[in-house]
């Protein structure tokens, strides 16, 4: 990318992560919700469970003589069982299979808070952003799903109320930075929780890659206008995990778990060309949106694929602004061991790309992150400057973290 050189991987600065992931607290709604509520709350229960992966889907049978210790989220009709895939950091790759777990079977790290700052510290992480990580899902989508929505909508407040001041406070303050849930049924009450939260210091919200298919308004209605209205007044980032859509892509019924793997990309391009035919981006000219585990070799060519049906007037779009103009220094992805996109750094764009440690997925990189940057940044030929916007600088501009005090 220039000639000058990569620095050497001591001399690279503390990594900021945009998508690490939290275990929820096993009693946070038995513990506050009101008494009357909590037989209908969310809780764990212990269970003997085989998981599976077919079509795309996990599933699991429980009370099965066959299986082993799990422990499963229940809520209303809602069975979640925790796999040790949810949260494998620190165990050898060939340990890292799709079966049961309970809290215990796991690091720390993955749910205690202090536990979880010196993991980061041993793996030169100075602040991270966690999305969910079993029972809301990466997009809330436990709560939506659930029938009684005033129950959904008071067990999300419980849950964001208990990121900002538990989990983002104390010894965190700083150093893990909030993700907002919205309740996504309603968007006039995403609103109102976008605003709720933003006032107790959380700027940043997990939504859905593709809501149509939750079974909520399309991105081409309208509909979520006054939520984007809400965080371009309250300067709120759009964060969108892959698998936020509750669906995965696959080519079969049949295909195993490594087909989706391989194309877990594809819902963000989706996602992308959604934000982009819909006119959101070009309404909302302030509002920021990110893409969590999707990486981004794919942006150059979608955005060149884009400009030339927008250019010429294809298919019932078209306008002024390419939509490779709309995305500058407003859409970004992030990598973790995407090689091809780091060679094509600069057709991504340089101040669009973060960087993210999945702690503590299968595919993090925990306790290796720093090394496993560097050595993706030495077969790109990746300079200072360019090594410092990955790690850090893009993601103080996308996530406005000056205001948790960090500033370089």
């Amino acid at each position: 990318m220039s000639d000058e050189v990569t620095p050497a991987v001591e001399d690279l600065p503390l990594i900021i992560s945009v998508d690490d992931h939290i275990m929820e607290p096993k009693d946070l709604w038995q513990t506050e919700l009101p008494p009357s509520l909590r037989a209908r709350g969310p809780r764990v229960e212990t269970d003997n469970v085989v998981l599976e992966f077919v079509g795309g889907h996990y599933g699991h049978r429980r009370g099965d003589p066959d299986g082993t210790p799990c422990d499963i989220w229940v809520f209303d009709d809602l069975e979640m069982p925790t796999g040790l895939l949810h949260a494998p950091a620190g165990l050898p790759r060939e340990q890292q299979r799709n079966v049961p777990a309970v809290y215990e079977d796991l690091r720390p790290g993955t749910y205690d808070r202090d536990e979880r700052l010196a993991d980061m510290t041993l793996n030169h992480v100075e602040a991270a952003i966690n999305y969910p990580n079993i029972f809301p899902r990466f997009a809330g989508q436990g709560f939506l799903e659930r029938s009684d929505k005033e129950l959904a909508l008071a067990c999300l407040k419980i849950y964001n109320d208990w990121m900002i001041d538990d989990w983002c406070g104390g010894t965190g303050k700083g150093r893990l930075i909030p993700l907002t849930l919205v309740p996504l049924w309603d968007p006039q009450l995403a609103v109102d929780e976008v605003k709720r939260c933003a006032d107790k210091g959380s700027h940043a919200i997990a939504f859905t890659e593709n809501p149509f298919k939750l079974g909520l308004p399309s991105m081409y209605t309208g509909e979520w206008d006054v939520l984007w209205a809400a965080c371009e007044e309250t300067d709120t980032t759009v964060s969108m995990h892959i698998g936020s859509s509750s669906s995965m892509p696959t080519t079969s019924d049949d295909a195993p778990l490594a087909t989706s793997m391989s194309l877990y990309a594809q819902n963000a391009q989706g996602s992308l060309v959604d934000w982009t035919f819909s006119g959101t981006l070009e309404r909302f000219k302030k509002l920021k949106i990110a893409y969590a585990e999707s990486q981004v070799g794919w942006m150059p060519f979608q955005m060149e694929r884009m400009d030339s049906v927008w250019r010429e007037g294809r298919g019932g779009v078209g306008g002024p602004v390419l939509p490779s103009e709309q995305a500058r220094d407003r859409v970004y992805g992030c990598v973790f061991d995407d090689l091809h996109g780091l060679k094509c750094l600069h057709d991504v764009g340089v101040t669009q790309v973060l960087f993210e440690t999945d702690y503590p997925h299968s595919d993090g990189t925990f306790p290796h992150s720093r090394k496993i940057a560097h050595d993706l940044f030495v077969a790109a030929g990746m300079n200072a400057d360019e090594c410092y916007r990955v790690l850090r600088g893009n993601a103080i501009e996308a996530y406005g973290l000056e205001r948790f005090g960090i500033t370089e």
